[in-house]
């Protein structure tokens, strides 16, 4: 919205531009009429000035053949008889000398109070042409007889009537520059005031519109056509806010019967809903619970999705056993009635002695690897505080772990190879370091070497800045971009279905990271096998 302060009145723009306009027009005028009539009254000045130099000149000329001492002083009376006009100040006559130079002959002054002027005879040349000073014009003619330069006339024309001209001029310039003015002025004010009547007219009905909020006002037709186009669209504009706002007094209205009626459903469904809030309130309660016992660490998945890769995974071999136990207890229940009726027959019971071995089995299976999975979900959890720190020799652990798998390693036709310096020994937590290595090996022997013939293991040990670096390899089949990204992460597995958990390598990321305080990476190509690079902080201990 505009300030006030720039907001501008019509009237003050009418006045100022026809006021502006007048005097522009007139001060233009007033210029060119006095410059063109100072021109024409100079030109007048000249033409007289010239005329008057030739006459002087001729009747100069037998003075100067003559030049005698009475010359002189005859020459001056007769000028003073000969210049009748105001117009001539001075006039100077020059002799030629027998040198050929310009001298001084005689001269006349119109005043005797006018001061006496210099010798013009060095400014012969400059004085051939019409040459204006302030109040005055000067110049220089010859004086000649029979076509022999005798000498020279200088004469001294007056400028004052061409500056009483222009005075004149500039004070009728003036007086009518006041006059338009004042017209100007009354013209302006008629004519805003005509203009300023329906401008009123149409305000004052805006504003009876915007105070009584009646759009049914019309503004009154206006005899001026610009202005009775204006009140036109502003009817059209009115007629249009009446039938909007009428609009929206329905939709108003409608919209209240809307409301009505879903807070009755709100009201209807909130009593609904506080009956699950309060369950849901009693699930969270118990999930948050389960929060402080579960370990979250660096590219871990949150605690739900942890919680929902369990139930997912044990819910599998549940599921099943469940499924099994059912199916035993309708045939015991067959089995029962049939007794109790005395129509039970062996061929009966013998089926169902066999298809309850069955089912008895099939829960044995599913609950026992529902057992499996809850084991190694405490492994994960497993607080690092609860390894023992010992003094070890690196290499002997690492060959009776590998001892310890040499029969899987034999069945499976997997060779390795073990680098590691026999006199390292160092104090750290052989307990993490065993389940690090057997859960690598038994990852290669389960997922990297199906479809290898002939699979190997490649470990190497070294100690360096009182860090122990670990590079485990083998030339399995590699691990895919979309699993190599998660392949810390719980229940993360291409064996879902063949037996595979998710939390062999989860397992080893937080032995390594926690119990450990160490760091591992992975790098691993389709077809080129799989690197794992581990490195912890130990104590090194001197060999005795």
């Amino acid at each position: 919205m505009p300030q006030l302060a720039k907001i501008k009145s019509l009237r003050s723009l009418l006045l100022n531009s026809i006021i502006g306009l007048v005097v522009l027009s007139l001060l233009i005028t007033s210029i060119v009429l006095i410059q063109k009539s100072q021109q024409h009254e100079n030109k007048f000045i000249e033409q007289e000035t010239l005329s008057w130099a030739n006459y002087l000149a001729k009747q100069s000329a037998p003075f100067l053949q003559d030049n005698n001492d009475k010359t002189h002083s005859e020459l001056k009376e007769d000028l003073k008889s000969l210049i009748i006009t105001p117009l001539i100040n001075r006039v100077h006559v020059y002799s030629i000398s027998e040198d050929n130079s310009a001298e001084f002959f005689t001269s006349y002054n119109k005043n005797h109070n006018f001061p006496a002027i210099k010798d013009k005879t060095d400014e012969i040349d400059q004085l051939s042409q019409f040459r204006y000073q302030e109040t005055y014009l000067e110049l220089m003619v010859k004086i000649t007889s029979q076509d022999k330069l005798l000498g020279y006339l200088y004469i001294q024309a007056s400028l004052n009537s061409s500056k009483s001209l222009v005075n004149r001029l500039s004070y009728l310039a003036i007086s009518l520059t006041v006059a338009a003015l004042i017209i100007a002025l009354l013209w302006a004010m008629w004519l805003h005031r005509k203009m300023h009547e329906p401008v009123v007219e149409v305000i004052e009905s805006i504003q009876q519109v915007s105070q009584s909020k009646d759009y049914n006002i019309r503004v009154n037709n206006q005899i001026y056509k610009e202005f009775d186009i204006l009140a036109q669209n502003i009817n059209i504009l009115l007629s249009r806010t009446q039938k909007h706002i009428n609009k929206i007094e329905d939709a108003h209205q409608h919209a209240l019967l809307q409301n009505d009626e879903l807070k009755e459903k709100v009201n209807s469904r909130t009593d609904a809903l506080k009956e699950s809030n309060q369950e849901l309130l009693s699930t969270l309660e118990k999930l948050h619970q389960f929060q402080g016992q579960l370990v979250e660490t660096e590219k871990m998945a949150s605690l739900g999705d942890m919680v929902a890769g369990i139930a997912h995974e044990v819910n599998t071999p549940i599921g099943l056993g469940v499924t099994a136990s059912s199916l035993l207890s309708d045939k015991l229940n067959e089995i029962k009635a049939a007794f109790e009726s005395k129509t039970l027959k062996s061929s009966q019971l013998k089926k169902f002695l066999n298809d309850g071995e069955e089912n008895v089995a099939i829960i044995f299976r599913n609950l026992e690897r529902a057992a499996k999975l809850i084991s190694s979900f405490k492994k994960v959890a497993v607080d690092q505080s609860s390894a023992e720190t010992r003094t070890f020799n690196v290499r002997e652990l690492m060959e009776e772990i590998l001892l310890t798998l040499a029969a899987k390693l034999k069945s499976a036709n997997v060779t390795y190879h073990l680098d590691c310096p026999s006199d390292l020994v160092v104090t750290s937590k052989p307990g993490p370091i065993n389940q690090i290595l057997i859960n690598l090996i038994l990852n290669s022997i389960y997922h990297a070497f199906e479809g290898v013939d002939n699979g190997a293991v490649d470990i190497k040990v070294m100690s360096l800045s009182d860090q122990l670096h670990l590079n485990y390899s083998d030339n399995g089949v590699g691990i895919d971009e979309g699993i190599k990204s998660r392949i810390f992460e719980p229940f993360t597995t291409t064996k879902r279905g063949s037996g595979g958990s998710g939390l062999g390598m989860h397992l080893v990321y937080n032995l390594v990271t926690q119990a450990l305080d160490g760091h591992i990476s992975v790098d691993s190509e389709l077809g080129q096998g799989v690197k794992f690079d581990i490195t912890f902080p130990v104590e090194l201990v001197s060999d005795q």
